[in-house]
């Protein structure tokens, strides 16, 4: 069996869809199977020291969604043909259009539908004409879908109208290895270079995006929890520029907390487990998150966590979070005042997180993945 994993749209093995094809690829049986990734010319060496013995075959040297779209919509088909795939696997298969045919069968992996997230209000801006007429269509071509969540299986029901009974749930992991409790000291900063934390700080880990991942009305909530308790706390924003970053940035400048707002940009996922040990709260504010990835690496380094009750987080968190209403700034802050004022919810919260991380684990994932792709064929 030859199976061919297409790594366009996965950030180099970056961000939410990279690091899920990065975990997969870590855990590649050396089986009978022969597994090759094809993607972006620039992409050539981006899985070289996570999977040296897999071939890449580098196509397409123009980058953007376009391109992407065009050469999935008219080159996949005669490529796939010539490399001999028994089955091709999309791990980001909500974010590429899939062939318009294929000579062998079709697996891939959607973690969100969040272009589709605003058509559901007042704007569409998130969501162009051409992807609104060719996602849906590509989603239906794939042989089998596998989605991260529940919440993102009853989605691509409604949306896409998938039949249900080629949708498969398998969760995302967490790399427990990685995101672990660490020694907890005294120090009141915490040297991650470039950057020192003063301690305590309030965390939110994500792509800093207005208005989807709901960054205003957090830095809202901060004030209120400034004002309410008087407590030392700093709020640490970490997490790349994406859309509307400037709107969240002029938000943050006009707090009478500025000084105490600070924006890291793109933070390397080595030192994350680190910028979360130092925490002493992580927040979760998104209005919109297929699973919760960041909700699970809080959690596993023992960091209380409070999140939103939208989308994928409440199926992630379950009774381990305290939760809020995202378009509530008072609610919010509520609970980081909990949080950080009643030690006995703090504890409880903390110990529930521990043993939430249990039940999700990238060697299942990856398991359950291949065992998929392998009926497929």
């Amino acid at each position: 069996m030859k199976v061919g994993i297409d790594s366009f749209a996965c950030d180099g093995g970056k961000a939410g869809a990279g690091a899920y094809l990065t975990q997969l690829l870590k855990r590649i049986p050396p089986s009978g199977a022969l597994f090759e990734i094809f993607g972006w010319e620039f992409d050539r060496y981006a899985y070289n020291d996570i999977a040296p013995n897999l071939e890449f075959v580098a196509r397409c040297s123009i980058d953007g969604k376009t391109a992407n779209s065009l050469w999935h919509l008219f080159k996949y088909e005669e490529f796939a043909k010539t490399r001999n795939y028994n089955v091709c696997f999309f791990p980001a298969a909500h974010r590429l259009a899939a062939p318009r045919r294929s000579p062998c069968p079709t697996v891939g992996t959607v973690h969100d539908m969040a272009a589709y997230y605003w058509g559901r209000g007042k704007t569409r801006e998130r969501l162009g004409l051409v992807p609104r007429v060719i996602l849906p269509a590509a989603l239906r071509r794939l042989d089998r879908i596998i989605a991260v969540s529940n919440w993102v299986r009853q989605e691509l029901v409604e949306l896409t109208r998938v039949k249900e009974s080629r949708i498969e749930v398998v969760p995302n992991g967490i790399d427990l290895e990685a995101f672990r409790l660490l020694p907890k000291n005294e120090e009141s900063v915490v040297l991650i270079q470039p950057f020192s934390f003063r301690r305590p700080y309030v965390l939110c880990v994500s792509r800093i995006e207005h208005p989807i991942k709901n960054h205003i009305r957090l830095i809202e909530a901060f004030r209120i929890f400034k004002e309410r308790t008087k407590y030392p706390h700093r709020l640490v924003l970490a997490g790349g520029d994406g859309q509307g970053s400037e709107t969240v940035k002029r938000a943050a400048h006009a707090s009478p907390y500025r000084n105490d707002i600070f924006f890291t940009g793109h933070f390397p996922l080595r030192s994350l487990p680190k910028l979360y040990s130092g925490a002493d709260i992580a927040v979760f504010p998104s209005m919109y998150e297929g699973f919760g990835s960041g909700v699970l690496e809080a959690m596993a380094t023992g960091v209380p966590v409070a999140c939103a009750r939208a989308a994928g987080l409440p199926e992630t968190a379950e009774h381990a979070a305290l939760y809020f209403n995202p378009l509530d700034s008072e609610d919010m802050a509520d609970r980081l005042v909990t949080l950080t004022a009643n030690r006995e919810i703090y504890r409880n919260c903390r110990r529930l997180g521990l043993e939430r991380v249990q039940s999700f684990s990238w060697d299942r994932c990856a398991e359950r993945t291949l065992r998929i792709i392998q009926e497929t064929v």
